[in-house]
């Protein structure tokens, strides 16, 4: 698969998501905790019995036993106090969209001399780190609203991703 075709189910991907985030933002924000909380809960469980296993190449460790006692508390936190757990998903998320925003500028500042149309790209980054500050800014606005603002920004970020994934597609035909 070459990467306009990458670039195109990616956005489409992105597309789709922010219609169902507009769709269902209540749904939206439980799924993104109720999947934090059941991986937390999983993964805690595997450390544990591969901290306790003997059957591992370095025996019984304990680090893993520690981990694996801290997911299974995340996890069971997550489901005791999910306002808590909303609050910092959406410090994650709002992290993980400024870095990512700051990765896709500086890919499309690396790219301007090998493609034309790396401003889409720039755009996007932007979109991004626009995200990830407004969430950071107004956090207490409740999670109704930042799923509405991740359902705006997948989608933005999806339409501006089909179109580089069409314009490269064009380039690399040309």
């Amino acid at each position: 698969m070459d990467s306009s075709s990458m670039l195109l189910i990616r956005g489409m991907v992105g597309v789709a998501i922010g219609i169902l985030a507009f769709a269902w933002p209540g749904i939206t924000i439980a799924v993104l905790i109720g999947i934090f909380g059941i991986y937390a809960l999983l993964d805690g469980v595997m450390n544990v019995m591969l901290g306790l296993s003997h059957s591992s190449p370095q025996g019984r460790s304990w680090a893993h036993v520690v981990q694996g006692i801290f997911g299974i508390a995340a996890g069971v936190l997550t489901f005791i106090w999910p306002g808590i757990t909303a609050l910092v998903l959406v410090i994650f998320i709002a992290s993980w969209a400024i870095v990512t925003g700051v990765f896709e500028i500086i890919a499309a500042v690396r790219l301007r001399k090998v493609i034309t149309g790396e401003w889409l790209l720039a755009l996007s980054g932007l979109l991004s780190v626009a995200f990830g500050v407004l969430a950071l800014a107004f956090p207490a606005a409740g999670a109704l609203t930042i799923a509405f603002i991740f359902g705006a920004y997948a989608a933005a970020a999806g339409i501006v991703l089909i179109a580089l994934g069409v314009r490269l597609r064009t380039v690399a035909t040309a």
